[in-house]
């Protein structure tokens, strides 16, 4: 099972952007963009994880599939275990299912981190940290590829790990955003 798909010579194939990353400007600030290849959860991770704790997670779910109301979810205060434990439990959920973004903020290092339904992650904070965390996961500085036409992929065996994910923590929930919106 995969997030994302394209559409290759009229068939439908897992979406695999290669490991590079860019900075660019948004507004008067820079951030940093790159890809979780496969949707592989390491890049995420260690970009959360080179931030100051304690972190806060916004888990936005724009397409439920009866696990809960869509809208935004936030987390308590975690630690940097209480992190690493929710991404041991919930990593394949995270990169095989499109139904959901993923934000996680560092209060201390005024840093956040974005893991779109694109397999798209935006990085705005100490970009230093965050260069060096790519780079020692192998990732090169170039042009992230596009992935049009795509589709995303909800899972129904995934089901089960989207409800669980919403009872982990007392989530606070408020409606989604226009932006949040498919």
């Amino acid at each position: 099972m995969h997030k994302l798909s394209r559409l290759v010579d009229g068939s439908w194939v897992q979406h695999s952007a290669r490991p590079v990353f860019s900075l660019t400007p948004v507004g008067d600030v820079h951030r940093l963009t790159t890809v979780a290849p496969g949707g592989d959860s390491a890049p995420f991770t260690k970009l959360v994880l080179s931030m100051a704790e304690p972190y806060t997670l916004l888990y936005v779910l724009h397409t439920p599939r009866g696990e809960g109301e869509p809208g935004r979810y936030q987390s308590p205060e975690l630690s940097a275990v209480d992190f690493q434990s929710f991404m041991s439990r919930f990593a394949s959920f995270l990169s095989s299912d499109a139904r959901f973004d993923i934000w996680a903020h560092s209060r201390i290092d005024h840093g956040t981190v974005v893991w779109d339904r694109h397999n798209e992650l935006f990085a705005y904070g100490r970009l230093d940290r965050f260069v060096s965390e790519m780079k020692a996961l192998g990732f090169e500085r170039g042009e992230i590829e596009g992935s049009a036409p795509h589709a995303h992929n909800y899972w129904p065996e995934l089901d089960m790990d989207a409800t669980a994910l919403l009872s982990y923590w007392s989530w606070s929930h408020s409606p989604l955003q226009a932006e949040d919106e498919q």
